[in-house]
């Protein structure tokens, strides 16, 4: 079986946001907390971050090109399906797309896919 090489250097540093649940009203209410640029401790990782012009798609018989990439890094299992991260370069959120992928099932190295998020209307 081939190894996997990753296709880029893991050299974009990369903010892991792990949501947090509270309670309001009786329901769970998702809430992301802030990026700490200053103190980022063990949510700062580097990756490879690959974009490829978005994603093209129509909804509501409205065009769209939603902005996705993709990111490799080494394999850390608190990046899961409900996370963000943050690129300290740019200041740019970014919501996990699915299930990371454990790449080779070795926990080396993980690959996920990964959509902006907008703050619009």
């Amino acid at each position: 079986m081939a190894r996997f090489r990753p296709s880029a250097p893991f050299n974009v540093p990369i903010i892991l946001l792990a949501p947090f649940y509270e309670k309001v009203k009786g329901t769970e209410k998702k809430t992301f907390p802030l990026p700490d640029l200053e103190h980022p401790g063990d949510s700062l990782f580097y990756g490879s971050f690959r974009t490829f012009g978005g994603t093209e798609m129509t909804q509501n018989d409205l065009y769209l090109v939603v902005d996705t990439a993709i990111v490799e890094t080494w394999y850390r299992p608190d990046i899961t399906s409900d996370c963000r991260i943050y690129l300290t370069d740019t200041g740019e959120r970014y919501e996990v797309v699915g299930r990371p992928e454990n790449i080779q099932m070795r926990n080396q190295y993980l690959r996920f896919k990964v959509k902006k998020v907008d703050g619009g209307a």
